[in-house]
This record gives structure tokens, C-alpha cells and sequence, in this order.
């Protein structure tokens, strides 16, 4: 398999953690959520705890344009301003990249991060609010509305992070390869379309 990135955003309870790691498992290839937040920390030397300011499920000022740039040096003001911090993010994801060894990155707008770059497949997974619910009741053990507020209120915080970040709705198609809907199919359907999904890009690229 050629070296592909493949980045995974998804709607809460739609079961987008699931698939990436059963799908990175099943390639033998790395898998990033979090870790992305220690490995920038470590690289910038910022405690680990600040990066929670540039979390995904951190809200942002949905009426401010954010405008990408450079990562700044330690001595100045923004070396730890939100924007930074991100930066800081996006820096760590365009290296795993530019490495050129395959492997799959949940959230954190890597889609967005590596838009322009060659050999990424960019996956969005959602389901319908019955079946996230379901979902977050089982793994969470809460009731129907305390799952539907958990929901409604992560998946939120994702589209504002989004937006704040890349100035694009966070769930507009038009930003992925392959739109999956777990309410339609299970999780291994999920993982071979897009094994399919890979073999034919394999043959384009």
C-alpha cells in the first residue's frame, strides 16, 4: 500500500473512533487522536495542559475569522494564544505527512491541515441522532437525554472548533473523499469501503 494519510472526522456516538483504530489494526499502520497533543507538547516544550485550549471540544469565538500562519518563536506574547497552540498541531500533522509513512489521524481539522497535499484520504463519519444515542448510552451509561445533550453539545464545541479554525462548516461534504453513514452500516462495512476506497486511489496516484 502506498504511504496514505487517512483523516478521520466525526460526529460523536457515530462510532469515527471505532472504525479508525479497528482500521489502522487491521493495516498495521499508526493511529493519532490525542497523542497529538503530547507530541506537540514535547516538541514545543508548552505543557501538556495548555494544548487543551486548542482541543477540538474546547469552544472558540464562532465570530472570529482565524487567519493560518507560522507557528511563533517561544519569546513572544501568542507563543501560547490558541491560535499557536494549533498551529503548533498542525505542524506536528504536516510532519507525519511529510515522513511519508501511512497513517490515520482523528480530528483536530487534519483534514483541513493537509488539503492540498498528495496521497491523504480524508473520511467523515456520521449517523443519526437515534443511533448515536444508543451508542453514547451504551459506552457512557447515561439516559436518553443526558446522551442526547452529551451529543448535541460535543458535536457543537467540533463544528465551532471547525469553523474558528478553517473558516469552513465542519460537516460539509464537500471537504472529504468519502462520506460514511454508520446508521446505514456497521463498522466493518465502514472499514471496507474505505479499503476500497484506497485501492483505487492506489491506481490514480
Amino acid at each position: 500500500m502506498k504511504s496514505f494519510v487517512i483523516t478521520i472526522a466525526r460526529g460523536y456516538g457515530s462510532g469515527g473512533k471505532t472504525v479508525a483504530k479497528a482500521l489502522a489494526k487491521q493495516l498495521g499502520i499508526k493511529y493519532y487522536d490525542r497523542d497529538l497533543i503530547r507530541i506537540a507538547s514535547e516538541d514545543s516544550g508548552i505543557n501538556e495542559a495548555l494544548f487543551n485550549l486548542a482541543d477540538e471540544t474546547r469552544r472558540g469565538n464562532p465570530f472570529k475569522k482565524y487567519n493560518a500562519q507560522k507557528a511563533v518563536s517561544p519569546d513572544s506574547n501568542e507563543f501560547i494564544s490558541r491560535e499557536n497552540l494549533f498551529n503548533l498541531q498542525a505542524k506536528i500533522i504536516k510532519e507525519l505527512h511529510e515522513k511519508g509513512e501511512p497513517c490515520i489521524i482523528v480530528g483536530r481539522c487534519a483534514h483541513h491541515v493537509l488539503k492540498d497535499e498528495k496521497n491523504v484520504v480524508k473520511v467523515f463519519i456520521h449517523a443519526d441522532m437515534a443511533h448515536c444515542i444508543e451508542r453514547v448510552k451504551e459506552h457512557d451509561g447515561l439516559d436518553d437525554e443526558e446522551a442526547r445533550r452529551l451529543i448535541e453539545k460535543t458535536d457543537k464545541a467540533r463544528a465551532q472548533y471547525h469553523k474558528y479554525f478553517t473558516n469552513r462548516e465542519w460537516n460539509d461534504a464537500r471537504s472529504y473523499d468519502l462520506c460514511l453513514n454508520t446508521s446505514l452500516m456497521s463498522i466493518e462495512q465502514c472499514i471496507k469501503i474505505i479499503l476500497e476506497y484506497l485501492k483505487i486511489m492506489e491506481d490514480f496516484a
